[in-house]
């Protein structure tokens, strides 16, 4: 007999990506890692560093080689799972909240970001 298929619980398209990112919390954590996972409202990142859920992280996503890093203020551990972990964006200021939607964006429609920049532009 088939296992059924999982339900997806999440309410916002996830979209897979390639980003270095870095994180840290106060006196507890600090650590790298890839960023496989974005939407929104939260990221899978892989990493060596051992975060426990609930942990609370400043993370920056480094979207491309030029540019500052985009700043989430807050991200909340929700899983653990191996060498990854899920988290939810917790507080994320102005500016990184329209850097990130505008990221978003551009994953949802590729050919749209394809301006006379070329494809993956950095956004102001």
């Amino acid at each position: 007999m088939a296992t059924p298929p999982a339900i997806e619980k999440r309410k916002y398209p996830r979209f897979p990506v390639q980003f270095r990112s870095s994180f840290s919390s106060v006196n507890v954590v600090g650590g790298e890692g890839l960023l496989h996972d974005l939407s929104v409202r939260g990221c899978q990142i892989e990493s060596g560093t051992s975060v426990q859920p609930g942990t609370e992280l400043r993370l920056l996503i480094h979207v491309s080689q030029e540019g500052d890093p985009l700043e989430i203020a807050v991200a909340r551990v929700r899983w653990r799972q191996g060498q990854r972990f899920g988290a939810e964006f917790a507080d994320i200021h102005n500016e990184a909240w329209k850097r990130l939607c505008g990221l978003i964006q551009d994953l949802e429609h590729p050919l749209a970001a394809e301006g006379p920049s070329g494809p993956g532009r950095p956004r102001p």
